[in-house]
């Protein structure tokens, strides 16, 4: 059976006129990807500002609830966004810069690792306040009101604590924001590292593959500090790790092959548009198909 190659646009790109030019520049160009990053963006601002999370009942002797809350963290919010996010976007451009990438390998390659941030806060916090977990340190912050019945289950309404965001934000635990994020960014860069050094091609030396782990590590001595900070437990931290990997390793191979390929430091090539040879992209499945055929590695090669 014949593959289907229809056009995104319906068939609105063989049109002549504006609407033909907009649909071929929407389906040659990344334009879909900025503008889903940028609704992505937009999104998380407005669940940031405009939306509480879940409040879920809880007792108020409940001992996994008891943790102090801690008011210096051993990662803040900032320095936790200049390790997973400033950090490796500047070894990002860094390392493209030094190695004379293209125009194309370079877009991609930020491209990538900015949707992969901004995806990961969506998901997290849309989850966060879908759940409405407890922290650890939920008593702590909320509070409770004098003579509060410890053995039946109360609601926000006995926590006294006037200050909006501590209070609040003590039904933010699953998954953990940290955790997810400081994955999601340095993840991608362990990715992208293991594919510029084939790390995973035969007999690739040890100090190559510590390189691609080394952001690995970093992330998960984040993830750890959110559980020594009485801000989230093992199985927060655990589940937010895999949400930001998945989500780094699904932004990394839409634009980049697998990391057992033979051109898995190059990313998958574009298509010429209108503008320069950076900005296009695959127009079908089968050319896909072809490109990726290219990248394969075979057992031959392997052996070599």
């Amino acid at each position: 059976m014949p593959r289907n190659t229809r056009s995104p646009t319906g068939g609105l790109a063989s049109r002549t006129g504006w609407i033909g030019s907009i649909a071929r520049f929407w389906e040659k160009t990344y334009a879909p990807d900025y503008v889903g990053l940028a609704l992505l963006l937009t999104a998380y601002i407005l669940l940031v500002f405009l939306v509480e999370p879940f409040h879920r009942m809880f007792f108020i002797n409940n001992i996994n609830l008891q943790y102090p809350h801690a008011l210096v963290e051993r990662v803040p919010v900032p320095w936790n966004i200049a390790y997973a996010g400033g950090i490796p976007f500047i070894v990002l451009i860094i390392w493209l810069l030094v190695t004379k990438a293209s125009l194309h390998k370079f877009h991609v390659t930020l491209l990538g690792f900015l949707i992969s941030i901004f995806l990961t806060l969506f998901i997290t916090d849309v989850i966060k306040n879908s759940v409405g977990r407890p922290r650890p340190d939920l008593i702590s912050r909320c509070k409770p009101a004098a003579g509060t019945p410890k053995d039946i289950l109360v609601n926000i309404e006995v926590c006294t604590e006037t200050e909006h965001h501590t209070l609040h934000d003590g039904w933010r635990s699953f998954p953990s924001g940290h955790s997810s994020f400081a994955f999601s960014g340095l993840g991608f860069l362990a990715l992208f590292f293991a594919g510029q050094m084939h790390v995973f091609r035969p007999r690739t030396d040890l100090s190559r593959a510590l390189l691609a782990i080394a952001p690995l590590l970093g992330a998960a001595m984040i993830a750890i500090s959110r559980c020594e900070d009485y801000r989230h437990d093992v199985y927060d931290v655990t589940c937010g790790s895999i949400l930001g990997m998945g989500i780094a390793y699904f932004s990394y191979r839409r634009y980049y092959p697998r990391l057992r390929t033979a051109k898995c430091d190059e990313p998958y090539p574009s298509r010429e548009s209108m503008f320069n040879d950076g900005f296009g992209k695959i127009k079908n499945d089968e050319e896909v198909a072809r490109s990726a055929r290219d990248f394969e590695v075979s057992d031959e090669e392997d052996e070599q």
